[in-house]
């Protein structure tokens, strides 16, 4: 998919339910966001409190709801090269389908926040060489970021990027451009899959797929939207429900009982439940 001229839109997730609604709703991939695994694991922002543990955790319980591939964002793979090595096994034992990989100091810090910082660009590519040699797969994508447009400015970013390309990265991310001109210099300068990170009001201006396809960007990623749709949504039917004690001004905005039992495949599960019924067998 990422070689395909046709841009990849992905989506991002945060837990096995709404990973189940994107593939409903017809996405060929999408991606565990970190920002959005801090806050909904522990109401906290994306500013390094999540680790490899609820990382992989999160990963597996998203990879057996959904039979599409799923991307896994891994921060800074939480500690050196060794470090991120087993971060991959895991990861692909799991059932993901790749990582993005970042250059960040740790503790990181969402990309589109201030006061970031990068490791030197010969660390990142021992982490990066280490997750190329973990994979099992050679479909296990692995995705560079760098941070370092924020922090060494546009040129240095496209260096790194173009050596993360070199050491054997499947798809260079350079985050947090600040316009559309940035955009269109890295997709000239970098002749490799290329990721672009739309974030509703971030750093980075919000352009179609189409757009954003023609100057060279192959990952078109939004990976808060869901978690930002949700929660306007919650915010608005709890105020609703504490200011009147109801929720009936929601009802044709919501979901049913028994649309949401679909989803969740209630049918199969109670056919499996008749099937194995000990009852049955007296």
């Amino acid at each position: 998919m990422i070689k395909s001229k046709k841009p990849l839109v992905i989506p991002g997730v945060y837990d096995a339910i709404g990973a189940k609604i994107a593939e409903k709703v017809g996405f060929n991939a999408m991606f565990q966001t970190g920002y959005g695994t801090s806050a909904t694991l522990f109401g906290m922002p994306d500013y390094g409190f999540i680790g490899a543990t609820e990382t992989v955790d999160n990963a597996r319980r998203i990879s057996n709801a959904i039979s599409v591939p799923l991307i896994v964002d891994s921060d800074t793979g939480y500690g050196n090269a060794l470090s991120v090595w087993k971060l991959v096994k895991e990861l692909e034992a799991a059932g993901a389908a790749g990582i993005f990989l970042e250059d960040q100091k740790w503790p990181k810090r969402c990309g589109h926040m201030q006061g970031k910082d990068v490791i030197l660009q010969e660390e990142y590519t021992e982490k990066l060489g280490a997750a190329i040699d973990a994979r099992e797969n050679k479909d296990f994508i692995i995705v560079a970021r760098t941070d370092s447009r924020a922090t060494e400015g546009l040129d240095k970013a496209i260096e790194r990027g173009l050596q993360n390309k070199k050491t054997g990265a499947d798809a260079v991310f350079i985050e947090a451009p600040k316009s559309l001109d940035e955009m269109k210099r890295i997709g000239k300068e970098i002749k490799a899959p290329l990721v672009a990170n739309m974030i509703e009001g971030g750093a980075t201006p919000i352009n179609s797929a189409e757009t954003l396809s023609k100057i060279g960007f192959n990952i078109i990623l939004y990976p808060l939207s869901v978690l930002f749709a949700n929660t306007f949504a919650t915010m608005n039917i709890l105020q609703e429900l504490k200011n009147t004690g109801t929720t009936s001004k929601y009802k044709q905005k919501v979901v049913n009982f028994d649309q949401f039992n679909n989803l969740v495949e209630l049918d199969k599960f109670k056919k499996m439940e008749t099937k194995y019924k000990f009852s049955k067998r007296k």
